[in-house]
C-alpha cells in the first residue's frame, strides 16, 4: 500500500496533469478569505483595546497611584499588626493619618492663597491711581487709545470667555477633589485586601516558578515600601526644618511654606531645588536680607540632605545608579508628570532586581 507523502492529505484526489499548464498544487486547507478575516478581527480587537486604554488612561493613572500608595503604606499596617492591632483597625489608623495629613496641607495652603488674592483685589484701585499719576503711562494711554480699546474689549464675547474661564477653574478644582477622593478610596481598598491581591497575583504564576516569583515579588514590594517610608521621612524632616527657619527669619505663612517644601521634596532630583526656589522668592519679596538668608539656608541644607541624610536613610531601601535615577525621573515626568517622577525610583529599583536575578543569569546560561 503506497504511503502518502508527508503533509499530503490521503483523502485528497491525486493531482491530474493538464499538460498545458503543468501539475496543479494541492488545494489550500484554509481559505485565504478566512485567514484575512481572522487577521482583520485581530487588528480590530487590538485597536479597540488601544482605544479603551487611551480613554481610560486617567482612571488607570489613578489606579497606579493608589497601588503605589498601598504598597508604600502596607509596611505601616504590618507594623501595627505586629503590635497586636487587628487588620481592619490598622488599615483605619493608617488611612486616618493620611486623611489628616491631606487636611493639614489644605488648611495650610488655601487660606494664604485666598488672603493674598483678596489683598491683591483690594489694592487694584490704588495701583490704578498710581499708574494714572505717572506721566509716562498717561502719555502711552493717550497715544494708543487704551481706554477705547478696553471699552471695546468689554463686550459680551469677552465676558462669556471670562465666565468660561471661571467655570473652567471651578471644574478643575472639583476634578482635583474628585481624583483625590478616588485615589484615597482605592488606596484604602487596596490596603484592606493587600494580602489577598498579592496571593491572587502569585496564584496566576505556574507552580514550577511560583516560589521564585514570590521571593522576587516580595523583595520588590519591600523596596517600594522602604522607599516610600524613607522619602516621606526625608520630606517631613525638610518641611520641619523649613518651618523652624521661617519662624526665625519671620517669613509670612511659615506652615504653608513648610508644606510646599515637604511636598516638592518628594520629587526626585529636582524637587528640593524647586522648593528652595519658591521659598527664596518669598524671602526676596519680603526684603533682600531675608531672601539672601533663605538662599544660603537651602544651599547648606541641601548639601546636608544630599550627602548625609539621604544616603543614610536610603542605603538599606533602594540602591539605584544616579544616572539611571535622573533618566527615570525625567522619563517619568514626561509620561505621567509629577506622579511619574514619584514612582520613577522604585520602578528602576524593581527593574534592576529583575535584571540582576532573572535576565542576566539566563543570558549567562545560553
Amino acid at each position: 500500500m503506497p504511503v502518502p507523502a508527508p503533509g499530503v492529505d490521503p483523502d485528497e484526489p491525486p493531482a491530474v496533469p493538464s499538460g498545458k499548464f503543468g501539475t496543479p498544487g494541492r488545494p489550500l486547507r484554509r481559505s485565504s478569505f478566512l485567514i484575512g478575516f481572522t487577521g482583520a478581527l485581530g487588528v480590530l480587537l487590538a485597536y479597540t483595546l488601544y482605544l479603551g486604554i487611551r480613554n481610560a488612561g486617567g482612571i488607570l493613572v489613578l489606579v497606579v497611584i493608589a497601588l503605589f500608595l498601598a504598597v508604600g503604606l502596607n509596611p505601616a499596617v504590618v507594623r501595627l499588626r505586629g503590635w497586636g492591632v487587628p487588620h481592619g483597625l490598622a488599615v483605619a489608623v493608617v488611612a486616618l493619618t493620611v486623611v489628616l495629613l491631606l487636611c493639614g496641607g489644605v488648611v495650610a495652603l488655601v487660606p494664604p492663597i485666598v488672603t493674598q488674592s483678596g489683598q491683591f483685589i483690594d489694592q487694584i484701585p490704588s495701583l490704578l491711581d498710581e499708574l494714572r499719576r505717572n506721566p509716562t503711562v498717561n502719555d502711552l494711554v493717550e497715544r494708543y487709545d487704551v481706554v477705547e480699546r478696553v471699552r471695546g474689549a468689554a463686550n459680551a464675547d469677552t465676558i462669556g470667555r471670562a465666565l468660561g474661564g471661571v467655570l473652567g477653574g471651578a471644574q478643575l478644582i472639583f476634578g482635583t477633589v474628585f481624583r483625590t477622593l478616588t485615589v484615597l478610596v482605592l488606596t484604602i481598598y487596596f490596603l484592606a485586601y493587600f494580602n489577598r491581591l498579592r496571593s491572587l497575583g502569585y496564584a496566576l504564576v505556574p507552580r514550577s516558578r511560583r516560589e521564585r516569583v514570590q521571593l522576587i515579588g516580595d523583595e520588590i514590594l519591600a523596596k517600594v515600601g522602604a522607599y516610600m517610608v524613607g522619602a516621606l521621612s526625608i520630606a517631613v524632616l525638610a518641611g520641619a526644618t523649613t518651618f523652624v527657619f521661617a519662624l526665625i527669619v519671620g517669613l509670612p505663612y511659615p506652615f504653608a511654606l513648610a508644606v510646599v517644601v515637604a511636598v516638592t521634596d518628594l520629587i526626585p532630583q529636582i524637587g528640593a531645588t524647586l522648593g528652595a526656589v519658591i521659598v527664596s522668592l518669598v524671602g526676596f519679596a519680603a526684603d533682600l536680607p531675608t531672601g539672601i538668608a533663605c538662599a544660603v539656608f537651602f544651599l547648606i541644607y541641601q548639601q546636608v540632605e544630599n550627602y548625609l541624610i539621604y544616603p543614610k536613610v536610603m542605603r538599606r531601601s533602594v540602591e539605584v545608579n544616579e544616572v539611571a535615577a535622573l533618566l527615570a525621573a525625567l522619563l517619568g515626568v514626561a509620561l505621567l508628570g509629577v506622579v511619574g517622577a514619584l514612582i520613577a525610583i522604585p520602578t528602576v529599583a524593581a527593574l534592576q532586581l529583575i535584571l540582576r536575578e532573572v535576565v542576566l543569569p539566563r543570558q549567562e546560561t545560553r
